[in-house]
């Protein structure tokens, strides 16, 4: 562990000063994720002023939901997001083979590698966001509650990131995954829609065999609902199932990676 640590430290100082050569691009990207919690914020006052409840909650729980949303996105955009884009290509131009020579796991450091600083500072943002909404909400937010959701939270963002590279691997197959990884961000946008919104065959699609609904919304169950331990029990499930199927698929994705040197 220690070793990850020291490795990943070293990436994150890198990041930095990597990312304070180019300050107009950082602050511009800071800028636009910003204009993006706004826009989603606005979108759905606009839609509390035409109905009280939008699937199953209020407007305050919702704006937990959205606070939520903006913080997972942050750690995705943060931790996985440039890792993910650059994966399919280091497989294709046989870049993988030096950081297979790694003395740590290919898929942690290929996963985490380029930490987005810009994101960094939007996840300051998206969590002070968090803290307002927590803040104004009107009713009692128990200690076993908050709890829960602190633990709700990681296990949701784990779904998501099993997920996007569940889309990602077959590269090693298919060599070009441009198509299914665009294909999962298009899918993504469930994430950012209430759960109680889904209805029927689209539901139990979306809370099992392809868990997206799960990421935001369960956590906020888990925050604003009675009984919060059924749901991240149900997120825990979910999360070990689909990270055991990504660490199968990439191991078998390795056995058929043909090197550079091939």
């Amino acid at each position: 562990m220690r070793r990850y640590l020291t490795i990943y430290a070293a990436c994150v100082r890198f990041s930095f000063r990597r990312a304070l050569e180019f300050r107009l691009d950082f602050f511009f990207r800071v800028f636009m994720d910003g204009l993006w919690y706004v826009m989603n914020l606005a979108f759905f006052s606009l839609l509390y002023l035409h109905t009280p409840m939008l699937g199953g909650w209020d407007e305050a729980q919702v704006r937990i939901f959205a606070a939520g949303l903006f913080v997972m996105d942050a750690v995705h955009m943060t931790l996985f997001s440039n890792n993910a884009f650059w994966l399919p290509t280091f497989v294709n131009r046989g870049d993988l083979d030096y950081h297979l020579l790694r003395p740590v796991s290919s898929l942690f450091f290929l996963s985490m590698r380029d930490f987005a600083v810009n994101s960094f500072l939007n996840l300051l943002m998206a969590l002070g966001i968090l803290l307002w909404a927590l803040n104004a909400y009107p009713g009692a937010l128990p200690l076993e509650n908050l709890v829960a959701y602190g633990l709700a939270l990681p296990l949701g963002m784990a779904i998501h990131y099993s997920l996007l590279m569940l889309f990602i691997v077959p590269v090693f197959w298919l060599h070009g995954s441009s198509g299914l990884r665009d294909f999962y961000y298009v899918l993504d946008r469930f994430v950012g829609r209430p759960d109680g919104l889904w209805t029927g065959w689209m539901r139990r699609v979306l809370t099992t065999l392809l868990p997206l609904a799960l990421v935001v919304s369960f956590p906020t169950r888990a925050l604003v609902e009675p009984e919060p331990w059924g749901h991240v029990l149900h997120l825990a499930i979910a999360a070990a199932a689909s990270f055991a199927l990504l660490v199968l698929l990439w191991r078998r994705g390795l056995r058929a990676y043909s090197s550079a040197s091939s």
